[in-house]
C-alpha cells in the first residue's frame, strides 16, 4: 500500500470524529427548536354554576379532579360485616374490573409507545452476497461481506411527539379514572343489591307472621262455621286471605333469587356456587318501628352531613376522566398543527464492507456516512387542514362532555339529598300509618269474635295493615338505595361518621 492509499484509508475515521460543519450547526438547531410546541396549551374549561346545592346549604366549588380513590371503604358505615366481606370478594374476582384494568394497562403501553418517538432507532445490520461482475470484457465473481450500525433521530422541532405523549399520558390518567369508576359502580351495585336482599328478607319475615296470623284466623271461623254462627262465605274470605298472602311471599322468593345471583356475579362466582344466608327470623311480630329501621336488618343507615363539601365533587372518577380527555384532545390539536411544518430527520451509519472476512476489519474496510433529510409538504389537498379540523372539533366535543358530566353529577347529588330528605317524612308518616293500620286490624278482630262485625270488615282492616307494613319496608328498601346512590354520587369518598375524612389519606381496605 502506498502513502496515498494509507491516507485514503485513514480519512474515514477522521471524518467520524469531526462531522461535517453543516451538520453540526443543522443538530445544534434542531436542539434548539425542540423547545417550541405548536397547538394550543391545556387550560380546564370554565363552567358558570350557581354557589350553593339546592338541596342542601352546604357551600362548593367547581369540581377540579385530584388522584382518584373509589377504593376508600365507605360501605363499612353501614356496620354489616357480610357486606364489607362481598365488597372485598369483589374487589378481587370481579371480571368487569379485570377489564378495565387491562384497558389501563394498554393506556400505559400507548403512552410509552408515544414516549418511544424521543429517542433514536438504532439497528445493526450484517449480509454477505456473492456476485459476477463483467467489467471491459473481464468476468469476475466475487463474495461481500459487511457489518454495519446505522441509527436515525427526527428531532421533535414543532412538538409534535410532546403533543402526542401529553394526549397518551391525559388519557393514560382517564383510564385510570374508569378503572376507579368501574370499582365504585360494581361496590355500588352490590351493596344496593345486598341491601335489598336484607329488604326481602325483612319482607319475609313479615309475610311469615303475617300468614301465621292468617291461619289461626282461618281456623277462627272454620269453628264458628262448625257451630253454625257464621256463613261458610266467612271460611272462603279467610282461606282466600291466607292463600294470597302465601302467593305473595313466594314471590319475593323469585325476586331475592334473582338479587343473590347478582351479587354472585359481581363476587366473580358462579350463581350455583353462592348462597347469600337470610336474617334469623324474629319470633315477634313487625312493628312500625322495626318495619322503618335499620336496625332491624342489623346494619346501620348513614346519615347525610347538613352540607356536603364541594370537594366530595372533586372524587368523582367519571368527572376526573371527562376532563382529562379534553387535555388529551386539547393535545391532539397540536399534533394536527405540526404537520403543517417541515419534517428533518438525521441519520448516521457506521460499519465495515470487505471482500471476505479475513479484511473484513482492516482500516480500508471501514465505511460510514452522515446525512440529513427535510420534507416539506407543499400540496396535500386539503388533508392537514381536515386534520387539524377534526382535532378541534373532537376538542369542542370533549369540552362539551366534561361540563355535561358535571352538570349530571351535580344533579345526582341533588337528586338523592331530596330523595333521601323526602323519605325520611314518608317514613315516619307511613310507620304512622302502620300504627293504625295494625290497631284497626286489632279491633275489626275483637268485634268479628264478639259478634259486632262482618268478616269482611276484618279482610278490609288485615289488608289495609299488611300493605301498609309492606310498604314500610319497601320505604327502607328506598332509603337504603338512595343512601348508596349518593355515595356514588360522591365519589365513594363519603364518611357519614365524619366528612373532612376525605381530606386524609384513604385507607385500603378492600384491596
Amino acid at each position: 500500500m502506498d502513502a496515498s492509499d494509507a491516507a485514503r484509508a485513514r480519512r474515514p475515521a477522521r471524518l467520524l470524529r469531526s462531522p461535517p460543519a453543516t451538520l453540526s450547526l443543522l443538530a445544534l438547531a434542531a436542539l434548539l427548536l425542540a423547545g417550541c410546541a405548536v397547538g394550543p396549551d391545556y387550560v380546564r374549561p370554565a363552567m358558570d354554576l350557581p354557589l350553593a346545592y339546592k338541596e342542601s346549604g352546604g357551600p362548593w366549588k367547581t369540581a377540579a379532579p385530584q388522584a382518584v380513590d373509589a377504593s376508600h371503604p365507605w360501605w363499612e358505615a353501614y356496620g354489616d360485616p357480610v357486606l364489607g366481606a362481598l365488597i372485598v370478594r369483589a374487589n378481587a374476582a370481579n371480571q368487569n374490573l379485570r377489564i378495565a384494568e387491562a384497558q389501563y394497562r394498554q393506556a400505559q403501553a400507548i403512552t410509552a409507545a408515544a414516549r418511544a418517538n424521543f429517542f433514536p432507532s438504532v439497528g445493526l445490520n450484517a449480509g454477505a452476497s456473492r456476485a459476477q461482475t463483467n467489467s471491459t470484457g473481464a468476468v469476475r465473481l466475487g463474495t461481500t461481506d459487511t457489518l454495519g450500525l446505522g441509527a436515525s433521530w427526527e428531532p421533535d422541532l414543532w412538538g409534535a411527539v410532546r403533543r402526542s405523549v401529553e394526549a397518551g399520558s391525559a388519557s393514560e390518567q382517564a383510564s385510570a379514572d374508569d378503572l376507579a369508576g368501574a370499582r365504585l359502580s360494581i361496590q355500588t351495585t352490590l351493596a344496593q343489591d345486598y341491601l335489598q336482599v336484607r329488604v326481602i328478607d325483612l319482607q319475609r319475615d313479615l309475610y311469615a307472621s303475617t300468614t301465621a296470623a292468617y291461619a289461626r284466623a282461618l281456623e277462627l271461623t272454620q269453628h264458628q262455621y262448625a257451630a253454625g254462627t257464621v256463613l261458610r262465605s266467612d271460611v272462603a274470605l279467610a282461606e282466600s286471605q291466607l292463600r294470597t298472602a302465601q302467593a305473595q311471599a313466594v314471590d319475593l322468593e323469585a325476586q331475592r333469587a334473582q338479587l343473590e345471583h347478582a351479587i354472585a356475579v359481581l363476587t366473580g362466582q358462579a350463581p350455583a356456587a353462592f348462597s347469600l344466608a337470610p336474617l334469623a327470623a324474629t319470633s315477634q311480630p313487625p312493628t312500625a318501628e322495626t318495619l322503618s329501621s335499620s336496625a332491624a336488618l342489623k346494619l346501620q343507615l348513614p346519615v347525610a352531613p347538613t352540607g356536603l363539601p364541594s370537594e366530595l365533587l372533586e372524587r368523582r372518577p367519571d368527572i376526573a376522566g371527562a376532563e382529562r380527555r379534553v387535555q388529551a384532545a386539547n393535545a391532539n390539536i397540536g399534533v394536527a398543527k405540526a404537520a403543517y411544518f417541515p419534517q428533518i430527520v438525521l441519520s448516521a451509519s457506521g460499519g465495515f464492507s470487505a471482500a471476505g472476512l479475513a479484511s473484513l476489519f482492516d482500516t480500508p474496510s471501514r465505511v460510514w456516512s452522515l446525512g440529513a433529510a427535510l420534507a416539506q409538504t407543499v400540496f396535500d389537498g386539503g388533508l392537514r387542514k381536515a386534520h387539524t379540523d377534526q382535532a378541534v372539533a373532537a376538542y369542542d366535543a370533549s369540552v362539551a362532555q366534561y361540563k355535561q358530566t358535571v352538570l349530571g353529577g351535580f344533579q345526582q347529588v341533588e337528586d338523592n339529598l331530596a330523595t333521601l330528605r323526602v323519605l325520611e317524612r314518608e317514613s315516619a308518616l307511613q310507620a304512622d300509618a302502620v300504627r293504625a293500620a295494625q290497631l284497626a286490624e286489632r279491633l275489626a278482630l275483637s268485634q268479628y269474635r264478639a259478634g259486632t262485625a262482618t268478616y269482611l270488615s276484618v279482610v278490609t282492616a288485615q289488608t289495609l295493615s299488611l300493605t301498609n307494613q309492606r310498604t314500610a319496608a319497601q320505604v327502607l328498601g328506598r332509603q337504603l338505595a338512595a343512601s348508596v346512590s349518593l355515595i356514588a354520587a360522591t365519589g365513594g369518598g363519603w364518611n357519614a361518621a365524619d366528612a373532612t375524612a376525605v381530606a386524609a389519606a384513604p385507607k385500603t381496605s378492600g384491596n
